[in-house]
This record gives structure tokens, C-alpha cells and sequence, in this order.
């Protein structure tokens, strides 16, 4: 009886929880069957199977933790007499779709992970159930008396925990997703020297401009694509802010490969579509939109999540004018974008009501002065106020 082993899912993770399962014990699967789904520091990932037979044990429940290389499932022969099914470890070697392992003739001794023993201060608890009970009822299992052997908790402690007074506080793990941009955020604040600079704009003509791109056509541009695609150009101006600091020197990256903030259901993501210095601008708006789309619907690779070099974040969909935004790490520079509202603007001395937004761009102060960021900002905001100009010369 083979075990399915928890495998790498790239990137160096070393650790997924499981999301759900998609079969119980004495289902029957097929090779390359999807079985669960995953959740790792980047994404949701769906675990193929790489044995066919009939499901004989699940190694754990929704929401539990386990390390690379644990047991998933174990699967067994068929049941039905007459029929045979290989189950021998080196199963299809497409043991995660998108990772796929190189096929083997060798068989390969299944090394067994002890299902781990979750340990709060001083106790342990070896039992899922008991695991389970204390999660689905918010219990911390470091504040559990334990009355079992060698310090193990029981079933009758936690539900002797569950008769005290509960505390109206609620802690919420810090993992996964969110997990990833707490670490991302406090070492963008620990190692980089961060200034801030901001404009405000007349922004009426490049919503003027996005109606016109967008009238009878069936490949809209937004006006982040916009924006962003001035951002690239601004890049290519001055690559100081398409950089980043490795140890004692500046690294002026090749690509530009922009990645822009999405909030989802599962926190926030940073996209990133490369390339985009290389990409028109309907092409480059789309990108965005694809990929917005996909984080939203929590499809998207860890690939998709990695790789950026310059980040641009519209926080006017929230509904704020502007903020001094976190650089996303280990990048030099994110341009933030607010809401375009109308506002009283002077144009050829009159005052008029114009559609005005606030540019804002945090940069590494190691990479470059506030002349050259100043320089870049002002540049995209003349894109902005002066979008036909900046298209045609683009």
C-alpha cells in the first residue's frame, strides 16, 4: 500500500495546509486524479495523485499543516475481483501539474513522516481529533491543561477548556498569504531607507483619451493599463527605479516586469506580467485584467507572484486620495495611484472642474535622489494630463 507524499511545490516551500479534500477513504482514483487541494505561503494549489486504486486513509484534516515529504493519502488495489492496479511509488511522475517529476525505472524507497506531534507550551497532542475539536472551537492549545501521559492533551481537557469563560478576543493565525506579505512588508521596512514623493494631476484628458481607445472595440483599456504603460515608459527614462541592492551594489535589472496590486479573498497579491516593457498598450492592459481575474478566483501559479521589479498599486478603488505605500520587496520604487474625482483646477487662469487624482511614488534611497524620482514622477503625470502626446510618442 503506497503513500502519496506531500511534494514540492516549488519555490522553496517547505509546508502547505490543506484547503479540502476532493475524495474519502474507499473512493477509487486514477492516475493524475485530482485529489486535494492545498494552500501554500503563495497560492491554492490542486494535488494530483500519482497512483491509481482505492483510497484506504486520508493523513489529514482541513486547515491542519503538514511538511513536505509527510503522507497525504494512502491508496491501495481495487477491491473488485479481476482487477489489477499498479501501485508501485513511481506512479506517473506528474506528481503536481506544472511541477512534474522526471520518470524513473529505480524504485524509490518511501521514507514514512510521523504524523507530527502539535505542541503548545509545554504539552502535546498526538490526536487529530482532539486537534480538530480544539481549532473548530477557537481553543489555544498552549493554554490547555494536560492530564494525559507525558504531558499528551485529551479529548476531556479540551472540552474541560471549553466550560471556562472564553475571552471575546480572537487571534487569527498569521499564515499562508498573509504570511508572506507580513514578511515581505517588515523587510521592505528593516533594510530599505524609504522616501516618498506625490503630485496632483488633471487627469480629465486621459479619461477623455481611455473612452476614445475604448469606443468600438472588443479589447478595452483600463485606465490602470494606461497609467501603467506610462509607468514602463518612465522606466525606460530613468532605470535607476527598475533596479535593486544586492549586498553592496546596485543591480540595474534587464526586463521590466511590473507587478500591481490585487485584493482577494484570500489577502493581498502582487501579479506580475513580464516583459511589459515589450508589450502595446491594449496588449499590457489586458495582461492586467487576465491576471486580476485569475488571483481573484485564487488560480494563480506561485510563478505568477514572483519575479517583479517595479509594482504599481491603484488604492483609488478604495476610495482614498492618496498613500505613502510600502516598496515591495526587494524592488527600488511602487507608484500609487488615488481616486479621480472632480476637483477646482485652474486652466489658462480660469478656474474650471477638472478630474484630478494624486500620484504618489515611494523609492529606495539608496538607488537614486529625489531628482531622479522627482523626474520620473513628473514624467508620468505629464503622460497622464498630456495622454494623446504621450501615446503618440510611445
Amino acid at each position: 500500500m503506497p503513500d502519496f507524499l506531500l511534494p514540492d511545490l516549488g519555490e522553496g516551500l517547505t509546508e502547505a495546509a490543506i484547503l479540502n479534500w476532493h475524495v474519502k477513504v474507499g473512493d477509487t482514483v486514477g492516475i493524475d486524479q485530482i485529489v486535494v487541494e492545498v494552500e501554500t505561503a503563495k497560492a491554492a494549489v490542486e494535488v494530483p495523485v500519482p497512483f491509481a486504486g482505492v483510497v484506504s486513509a486520508l493523513h489529514g484534516e482541513p486547515g491542519q499543516l503538514l511538511p513536505v515529504g509527510a503522507p497525504l493519502l494512502s491508496v491501495g488495489g481495487f477491491a473488485e475481483p479481476g482487477v489489477t492496479v499498479s501501485t508501485t511509488s513511481s506512479g506517473s511522475g506528474n506528481v503536481l501539474i506544472g511541477y512534474g517529476t522526471a520518470p524513473t525505472t529505480r524504485r524509490k524507497r518511501v521514507r514514512r513522516v510521523e504524523a507530527p506531534v502539535v505542541k503548545g507550551a509545554a504539552p502535546g497532542v498526538i490526536s487529530p481529533f482532539v486537534r480538530k475539536m480544539a481549532a473548530d472551537n477557537g481553543i489555544d492549545l498552549a493554554k490547555v491543561t494536560a492530564t494525559g501521559p507525558d504531558g499528551i492533551i485529551r479529548r476531556a481537557d479540551v472540552e474541560a477548556a471549553l466550560k471556562k469563560p472564553v475571552s471575546k478576543s480572537k487571534r487569527i493565525p498569521l499564515t499562508g498569504v498573509r504570511k508572506v506579505v507580513a514578511d515581505k512588508l517588515t523587510a521592505s521596512r528593516r533594510e530599505i531607507p524609504e522616501a516618498t514623493v506625490w503630485v496632483d494631476v488633471d487627469a480629465t484628458e486621459l479619461v477623455a483619451a481611455r473612452a476614445a481607445l475604448n469606443a468600438r472595440t472588443d479589447r478595452p483599456v483600463s485606465l490602470l493599463g494606461l497609467i501603467a504603460r506610462f509607468a514602463v515608459a518612465g522606466l525606460k527614462k530613468y532605470p535607476e527605479l527598475n533596479s535593486r541592492v544586492e549586498g553592496d551594489e546596485i543591480v540595474l535589472l534587464d526586463g521590466i516586469h511590473l507587478g500591481f496590486a490585487a485584493q482577494t479573498d484570500r489577502g493581498l497579491m502582487v501579479p506580475v506580467v513580464r516583459d511589459a516593457g515589450d508589450l502595446s498598450t491594449r496588449d499590457l492592459s489586458a495582461a492586467i485584467g487576465d491576471r486580476a481575474r485569475t488571483a481573484r478566483d485564487g488560480k494563480l501559479a506561485p510563478a505568477d507572484l514572483t519575479g517583479g521589479t517595479f509594482t504599481v498599486n491603484n488604492y483609488g478603488v478604495f476610495g482614498v486620495d492618496g498613500s505613502a505605500a510600502i516598496i515591495n520587496h526587494p524592488e527600488a520604487a511602487i507608484l500609487g495611484i488615488g481616486r479621480i474625482i472632480d476637483r477646482p483646477w485652474v486652466v489658462g487662469g480660469e478656474l474650471a472642474v477638472r478630474k484630478v487624482c494624486e500620484l504618489t511614488l515611494a523609492f529606495d534611497h539608496r538607488v537614486c535622489d529625489g531628482g531622479t524620482a522627482g523626474g520620473f514622477l513628473r514624467f508620468v503625470a505629464d503622460c497622464v494630463e498630456s495622454p494623446v502626446t504621450a501615446l503618440g510618442d510611445l
